[in-house]
């Protein structure tokens, strides 16, 4: 079995493989305690090299002593530092195929669905219901005209005929400008004699007044 295997928990050949997730989970755990291996190891080169400082003049082979393990916590430091390197671009594109798995899954569900809503749905009968829902509109347009359209006194009202009267109207103002440019009509010279005055109608109503009392009196005796 190989290191990545027992560290995922894979199985033989016919078991089932860990899901992203679980790998993911496992890597960051991985990522966790080489971090802390590499905390423990950069305090161990601080003390052997404090060490190797220490005895560099009172005694030197615990000082050379000192100086071979810090290179040996080195080594292992810089043997950390590629693992982690690995283990973060693992993760990372682990990371990543799970999300464009799961985009991939919900974009599945979604074409389903629109398949599903799209399956009693027939072109002809849209383009049909479409053609159908342009008529209305237009017809309801031509009402809503009809109906604001002013009647009777509007300025686009046109009666039947009305034309001939505007050209008969035409016809007597040119009329009209012809004689006022002609020379002037004599005009019949007013009589010299005075009509007949008529009796006041004060006059008359007195007189028709005395012809009543006259009547009364005579009924009287």
């Amino acid at each position: 079995m190989s290191v990545f295997g027992k560290l995922f928990g894979g199985g033989g050949k016919g078991g089932k493989g860990p899901s992203a997730q679980e790998a993911i989970q496992k890597l960051r755990e991985t990522e966790e305690m080489l971090t802390k291996k590499q905390e423990f190891l950069e305090k161990k080169i601080d003390q052997e090299l404090i060490t190797a400082k220490k005895n560099g003049t009172k005694n030197k082979r615990a000082a050379l002593q000192a100086l071979k393990r810090k290179k040996r916590y080195e080594k292992q430091l810089t043997q950390i530092d590629g693992t982690l390197s690995t283990i973060e671009f693992q993760r990372e594109a682990l990371e990543n195929a799970n999300t464009n798995t799961e985009v991939l899954k919900n974009m599945g569900f979604a074409a389903k669905a629109m398949k599903a809503a799209h399956e009693n749905m027939d072109i002809d009968k849209v383009d049909d219901l479409m053609q159908d829902i342009t008529e209305q509109q237009e017809l309801a347009q031509e009402i809503s005209d009809a109906i604001s359209k002013p009647v009777g006194f509007g300025d686009e009202f046109d009666e039947p005929g009305c034309s001939d009267c505007l050209l008969e109207q035409e016809e007597l103002d040119k009329n009209l400008l012809e004689i006022g440019g002609t020379e002037n009509v004599p005009l019949p010279n007013v009589p010299s004699t005075s009509l007949p005055s008529r009796p006041a109608k004060k006059e008359d109503e007195d007189e028709h007044d005395m012809e009543d009392l006259q009547r009364w009196a005579m009924e009287a005796n």
